[in-house]
């Protein structure tokens, strides 16, 4: 958190961190019933906004939730609560909750869904981490069926994730790679998973049960324009044991490098040459592309 109290944006007012409150009858908190992204914004600029937003509005759509505002209007509550806390560099954390109900689980008796907005600083990793590499275990707990709910809906019940990452932690990892029911890799429990074998990058299939992440589709394309070759497949854990190189993606971890997994080390155990040019590439994009805030 910023050392200055944050104004949290709550539907339709900002409210001091202190004072920044939902009801005990939330949907959200009584059942994780709603959708929510993380998003970055970097030199006064917010990257990939519109595509977050959109998303947000796909998984509330997929859930059946009807959020009370138009993408435009959720883009500019968003700008305005990154101003009105004064910041240049961060995170966004944009949810929506099916709003206030009964203690019944009938989304129906959920009248509005709330919007909350909280823009504040973040550092997932030290940047040792970009230097050195992360260390990975894999996770007994397994991603989510798309029989159960769609990998891509970015929901607020993230209870598979979160017990994925205590089996991480407790194995002395710094994160946890999450498997399909199938056994192949999914994603870690908060990043996806790419690797370098020969020169080719690959990554898992949307289709494995990995989130289509902004960040992933972000590097892809810069992965492509610098001439790499690129495929997603059905990938296991002996793709990544045997990598060359091995980085994780996502919106709070940016590109973040490997090094070590399941006690086997990844190449040398240092950031190769590809993810390093990668890790340049993204940061590059990102300070000098996105909305502006101010």
């Amino acid at each position: 958190m910023s050392d200055k109290p944050q104004q949290v944006y709550i539907d339709g007012e900002f409210f001091h961190e202190s004072d920044a409150k939902i009801s005990v009858f939330d949907h959200g908190l009584l059942y994780g019933d709603g959708v929510f992204e993380g998003i970055r914004f970097y030199n006064d600029r917010v990257t990939c906004l519109e595509e977050h937003v959109d998303r947000l509005f796909d998984s509330a759509k997929a859930i059946h939730l009807e959020i009370p505002a138009s993408q435009e209007e959720v883009r500019n509550m968003v700008v305005e609560t990154i101003k009105r806390n004064q910041l240049h560099d961060g995170y966004v954390r944009l949810v929506v909750t099916r709003g206030t109900g009964g203690l019944g689980l009938s989304p129906y008796r959920c009248e509005k869904a709330s919007i909350i907005i909280i823009a504040s600083t973040i550092s997932l990793y030290p940047q040792e981490k970009y230097d050195q590499g992360l260390i990975l275990a894999t996770c007994a707990t397994r991603r989510p069926t798309h029989d159960s709910l769609s990998p891509s809906v970015k929901s607020l019940n993230y209870l598979s994730n979160v017990m994925a990452k205590v089996e991480a932690l407790a194995s002395g990892a710094e994160e946890g790679v999450m498997l399909n029911t199938e056994g192949y890799v999914a994603e870690c429990t908060g990043d996806n998973i790419f690797v370098v074998k020969g020169g080719i990058i690959l990554t898992p299939t949307v289709a494995s049960g990995s989130l289509n992440g902004i960040t992933r589709r972000v590097v892809i394309d810069l992965a492509i324009k610098a001439g790499f070759e690129l495929k997603e497949i059905q990938m296991s854990r002996y793709d990544m044991y045997t990598a060359d190189e091995l980085f994780l993606t996502g919106t709070a971890a940016e590109v973040v490098p490997v090094a070590q997994y399941d006690k086997r080390i990844i190449g040398e155990g240092k950031p190769g040459p590809v993810t390093r040019q990668l890790i340049e590439d993204y940061r590059n994009l990102v300070e000098t592309t996105g909305t502006p805030i101010y």
